[in-house]
Protein backbone atom coordinates (compact mmCIF):
# COMPACT_ATOMS: atom_id res chain seq x y z
CA UNK A 1 0.00 0.00 0.00
CA UNK A 2 2.06 2.86 -1.09
CA UNK A 3 -0.64 5.20 -1.90
CA UNK A 4 -0.15 8.53 -0.13
CA UNK A 5 -3.34 11.67 0.32
CA UNK A 6 -2.60 14.89 2.01
CA UNK A 7 -5.49 17.26 3.04
CA UNK A 8 -5.53 20.92 5.05
CA UNK A 9 -4.25 21.54 8.17
CA UNK A 10 -1.23 19.17 7.75
CA UNK A 11 -3.16 16.16 7.42
CA UNK A 12 -2.11 13.52 5.61
CA UNK A 13 -3.36 9.47 5.04
CA UNK A 14 -1.19 6.49 4.26
CA UNK A 15 -2.03 2.93 4.06
CA UNK A 16 -0.18 1.27 6.26
CA UNK A 17 0.40 -2.37 7.58
CA UNK A 18 0.21 -3.47 10.90
CA UNK A 19 -0.21 -6.66 13.28
CA UNK A 20 -0.82 -8.32 9.73
CA UNK A 21 -4.03 -5.99 8.89
CA UNK A 22 -3.83 -2.95 6.18
CA UNK A 23 -4.56 -0.31 8.01
CA UNK A 24 -5.34 3.97 6.64
CA UNK A 25 -3.06 5.82 9.09
CA UNK A 26 -4.31 9.34 9.90
CA UNK A 27 -1.14 11.75 10.75
CA UNK A 28 -1.62 15.71 11.32
CA UNK A 29 1.66 17.27 11.05
CA UNK A 30 3.27 14.18 11.37
CA UNK A 31 2.43 12.90 14.52
CA UNK A 32 -0.05 9.99 14.36
CA UNK A 33 -3.96 10.90 14.93
CA UNK A 34 -5.52 7.23 14.55
CA UNK A 35 -5.19 4.33 12.54
CA UNK A 36 -8.63 3.75 10.85
CA UNK A 37 -9.76 0.04 9.14
CA UNK A 38 -12.21 1.98 7.03
CA UNK A 39 -12.97 4.68 5.14
CA UNK A 40 -15.86 6.06 7.30
CA UNK A 41 -13.54 5.59 10.15
CA UNK A 42 -11.20 8.34 8.46
CA UNK A 43 -13.95 10.30 7.99
CA UNK A 44 -14.28 10.71 11.68
CA UNK A 45 -11.03 12.71 11.19
CA UNK A 46 -10.54 14.71 8.53
CA UNK A 47 -13.21 15.82 5.87
CA UNK A 48 -12.56 13.29 3.02
CA UNK A 49 -13.50 16.26 0.21
CA UNK A 50 -10.44 17.85 1.37
CA UNK A 51 -8.13 14.96 0.54
CA UNK A 52 -6.20 14.91 -2.54
CA UNK A 53 -4.22 11.91 -4.25
CA UNK A 54 0.01 12.61 -3.80
CA UNK A 55 0.88 10.48 -7.25
CA UNK A 56 4.78 10.23 -7.78
CA UNK A 57 5.51 10.44 -11.28
CA UNK A 58 7.16 7.75 -12.98
CA UNK A 59 9.49 10.51 -14.31
CA UNK A 60 10.64 11.90 -11.69
CA UNK A 61 11.09 8.22 -10.17
CA UNK A 62 14.09 7.40 -12.97
CA UNK A 63 15.83 10.64 -12.14
CA UNK A 64 16.41 9.70 -8.68
CA UNK A 65 17.50 6.03 -9.58
CA UNK A 66 19.66 7.16 -12.26
CA UNK A 67 21.18 9.80 -9.52
CA UNK A 68 21.12 7.20 -6.86
CA UNK A 69 23.33 5.14 -9.45
CA UNK A 70 25.72 8.01 -10.15
CA UNK A 71 25.96 7.82 -6.42
CA UNK A 72 26.78 4.15 -5.17
CA UNK A 73 29.50 4.23 -8.38
CA UNK A 74 31.40 6.64 -7.01
CA UNK A 75 31.68 5.13 -3.78
CA UNK A 76 32.70 1.30 -5.76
Amino acid sequence: MDRRWVGLDGYEVVGVVSGGRQLLRVCRHGWVVADCTSVVEVARHVDLADLCEVIELPVRRRMEERAEARTSSHHR
